[in-house]
Parts: C-alpha cells; sequence; structure tokens
C-alpha cells in the first residue's frame, strides 16, 4: 500500500470517514504519521472550541470578580478558586463519574404551561463532557489572568475616558476591555498553548472514545502498543504538538500585534511561550 492510498484510507478516520478496522501488521511510518495526525482533528476540536467559549466565560468571571457586589463577587472567586485548586485530571474524573449519575432518559424541566426533556447522554461522551470539562478549566484559569489584567488598566486611561465623557458600558468597552486583552494577551497565549496540550489527558479520563475512534495519544498508544516501540509513536505526537504550538503562536502573536499597533514598537509586548511546569 502506498502512502497516499493510507493517507486516503486513513487521513479521516478520527471521525469516522475511511477504513475502519486498523492495520495490524507491517506498520509503516506513513500510517503512524497518518493516523496520529487523524486523531488530532480531536485535540484541535476540544481545544478550539474550549478557548473559544472560555473567552466569553472568562471575561464575564473576571469582571464579576472585579465587581464590588458580593453577590457576583464571591462565585467568580470561588468558581476560579475550585478549578485553579484542583487538578484537571481529577476533575475530568469527577465529572464522569457525576454525568453517567445522570438519567439516560434526560431531565424534565417544568415550564408551567409546558414540560421539556433535556438530553443528558451526551454528556457522558468524550466530544461533549471532557470538552465541558476543558472549556469550565480554561474559563477559570483565564478568568484569572484578566482579572489581573483589569486592575492593571492604567487609572490615566480611566480618567481619559471620564473627561471625554464616557461612562458604563461604553468606556468599559471603548477603553477598558481593549487595554486589558492587550496587557493579558501575552500571559493568555501561554494558557491557549497549555490547553491544547492538556487535550491529551482526555485520553486517559473515563469518557469514552466516540465510536473507538480517538484522539492522537488514543492512535500513538495503539502503535506504541503494537510494536513494542514507543520511540516511534511518542516522538511523533510531540512533533505534531510542537507544530500546533507554533500555528498557536503564530495566530495569538498577529492578534497581539493587532491590540498593540497604536504603541510605538519599542514598548510592545511581544509572545513568548513559557511553559508551566507545574499547574
Amino acid at each position: 500500500m502506498s502512502c497516499l492510498q493510507t493517507i486516503a484510507d486513513y487521513g479521516l478516520r478520527s471521525i469516522g470517514i475511511g477504513e475502519r478496522l486498523l492495520p495490524r501488521a507491517d506498520l509503516t511510518l506513513c500510517q503512524h504519521f497518518t493516523l496520529i495526525g487523524s486523531g488530532l482533528i480531536w485535540n484541535v476540536y476540544f481545544g478550539a472550541l474550549a478557548l473559544a467559549f472560555g473567552f466569553f466565560l472568562a471575561n464575564a468571571i473576571a469582571v464579576a470578580k472585579a465587581s464590588d457586589n458580593p453577590l457576583l463577587r464571591k462565585p467568580a472567586e470561588w468558581f476560579i478558586f475550585v478549578f485553579r485548586g484542583s487538578p484537571l485530571f481529577i476533575q475530568f474524573f469527577l465529572a464522569y463519574e457525576t454525568f453517567v449519575l445522570l438519567p439516560r432518559a434526560g431531565i424534565d424541566i417544568p415550564l408551567g404551561f409546558m414540560t421539556i426533556t433535556m438530553d443528558t447522554s451526551w454528556l457522558s461522551k468524550a466530544w461533549g463532557g471532557a470538552l465541558v470539562v476543558l472549556f469550565l478549566n480554561t474559563a477559570a484559569y483565564s478568568a484569572e489572568i484578566f482579572y489581573g489584567a483589569l486592575r492593571s488598566v492604567p487609572k490615566g486611561d480611566i480618567e481619559a475616558a471620564d473627561a471625554y465623557g464616557m461612562s458604563g458600558w461604553s468606556r468599559f468597552r471603548r477603553v477598558i476591555w481593549p487595554t486589558m486583552m492587550r496587557l493579558a494577551w501575552p500571559s493568555y497565549t501561554n494558557e491557549a498553548i497549555f490547553l491544547f496540550h492538556a487535550t491529551t489527558l482526555v485520553y486517559f479520563s473515563g469518557f469514552p472514545a466516540f465510536q473507538q475512534k480517538g484522539d492522537a495519544l488514543y492512535y500513538a498508544t495503539y502503535f506504541s502498543a503494537k510494536t513494542f516501540n514507543p520511540f516511534v509513536a511518542y516522538p511523533i505526537i510531540a512533533a505534531y504538538f510542537i507544530l500546533l504550538t507554533l500555528v498557536i503562536i503564530g495566530l495569538f502573536g498577529f492578534v497581539n500585534r493587532r491590540l498593540n499597533r497604536h504603541l510605538p514598537s519599542n514598548v510592545q509586548s511581544r509572545v513568548r511561550y513559557r511553559p508551566q511546569i507545574l499547574r
């Protein structure tokens, strides 16, 4: 079988397109790269959606934590504390055990004039439940980053906005929020990189893979078990994630330049990857 035929057969296997059976004998380097790259689709899915949804929730939580109203501030503080204070793997485990206890037929929500049934079966699947955990986890870490940036907005910027007659939502949208993003973006970039790396933990969580079509680590482990050689499959998955990290740095670096385009080049903040040894 040629490498092009292997790519055609297994390139999209992780999403249910192509050959159903995995290769079992005469495993080639092309099969390693193709199947592990196919599984990377799920890692990108988890990371991209969790980051997109988490960005908006993190902004809301950061603003709530900075509020003088304890009804907004306290829940935001506890949300951040719980998800930053507990290991991500434990969050996966507890979430899965909780989701499988939900009624398979769904939860009935009475609205007075009618009752609707909310489906809950998707929460026990990796594509749904694991995504929820990653979304909440990154929202907590990002919220703390945004909160720190919000507290660091120069008072002079706020006073200038007041002098121009801005107040409330207009002042936040046009002055405070852009400055907060500019200050937070380098640290937020590192959180985005860590989130994509953390998607590999989905393989070890209790959430089952969708129809046994798993992520990149699923296929890397399969090849390692078949060949009894971990020094081929795992370096390949590491190389894929290094390339993914470079893509993230490039995209976030572009946004960072846009956020700082009004500043002189010698004072613009640069996006640098700072790996988090402990979390």
